[in-house]
């Protein structure tokens, strides 16, 4: 990474996509691709399936880093592998897994582009968690990214003590969903209860919530409630605010940024491709917009720089845009 990209605004929450095409590894389930999901995300993508048959995946992550090239405004993003569920011998259950993007492919694709870096995704139950932890820090990962919602295990298993220490060691932060999923056919998602990840704070892990625990509730309480509490007990719990502008969190962001105290530790990511959808528009907040400036923002034309004037012109404060380049491991 040069000076500039370390400097700039970093996006840590980039999603990439793939069907297996160029010998990727990549796999979409039967169900998801069954799912009106699949077409949007395609869509969001800026690829068809045909395109991608006959290029391979890779043009998803090309098409991304060229989009973001033209950005005014931010100058990386975080490509976020995805790993699977496991089964009882600790092997990828693919009956039990949606969406599968593996490190390899990632890490792979993202070296061709300055302007992309690696997000690796592991899940921990793996039989092979540690040695894929230390291939993905030697092939230049910046973050693990965790969805145990949807990879089905418990942050808070005692279990995954070792995982944990050997992220504080190699210095990788933890990226983990918390709140409720709804972006699969299915979830688990008393397993993103921010609650949950005490453990990993208390070893010393910096984690990342991601979303900031912005939905969903656990035993009565609201999540951003059990988040909140949690920032108060450990000075390593950080959040993005990835997807914080959807309109179904349109008071997400407000919310958050009622705590100053936290604006130290709140990470710009965008969730992209969301932003590229109907689920995120300038258009919805006209009771903190003008029709003027929702207008403005909307005719900017590149996705990294509309969100970017979106969250600034929603009250984000510009340090948030930069205290992930102190976090990941670059």
């Amino acid at each position: 990474m040069d000076a500039t990209t370390a400097k700039g605004i970093i996006d840590i929450h980039c999603h990439t996509a793939g069907i297996g095409a160029g010998n990727s590894g990549c796999f979409i389930s039967p169900a998801m691709r069954r799912s009106w999901r699949y077409r949007v995300f395609l869509k969001a993508f800026g690829v068809t399936e045909q395109e991608l048959l006959e290029k391979g995946d890779g043009l998803v992550m090309r098409r991304t880093s060229e989009s973001l090239a033209s950005s005014e405004r931010v100058t990386a993003a975080v490509i976020l592998a995805m790993d699977g569920a496991v089964d009882d011998k600790g092997e990828l259950d693919r009956a039990q897994t949606e969406m599968f993007i593996p490190n390899e492919f990632v890490a792979a694709e993202t070296a061709k582009y300055p302007n992309l870096l690696f997000g690796a995704s592991i899940n921990p139950l793996r039989r092979d968690a540690i040695e894929r932890l230390e291939r993905a820090a030697a092939d230049g990962a910046v973050l693990v990214k965790w969805l145990p919602s949807i990879q089905q295990f418990d942050p808070a298993d005692r279990g995954l003590t070792p995982f944990y220490l050997k992220l504080k060691e190699l210095g990788l932060p933890l990226l983990t969903h918390t709140g409720s999923e709804k972006s699969f056919t299915a979830a688990r998602n008393e397993l993103a209860d921010p609650e949950r990840l005490r453990l990993p704070l208390s070893l010393g892990v910096n984690v990342i919530a991601a979303h900031a625990a912005s939905n969903g509730r656990n035993h009565g309480e609201s999540n951003h409630r059990r988040f909140l509490r949690l920032c108060g007990e450990y000075a390593n719990l950080y959040a993005d605010i990835s997807a914080l502008t959807q309109l179904n969190r349109l008071t997400h962001l407000q919310r958050l940024l009622k705590h100053p105290e936290l604006f130290g530790r709140l990470l710009y990511g965008t969730d992209m491709p969301i932003p590229k959808t109907a689920a995120v528009t300038p258009f919805g907040f006209p009771n903190r917009l003008s029709p003027r400036r929702m207008l403005q923002i909307s005719q900017v034309a590149n996705p990294w720089d509309q969100d970017v004037a979106l969250k600034e012109a929603l009250g984000v404060p510009e340090q948030i845009f930069f205290n992930a380049n102190s976090i990941i491991r670059l």
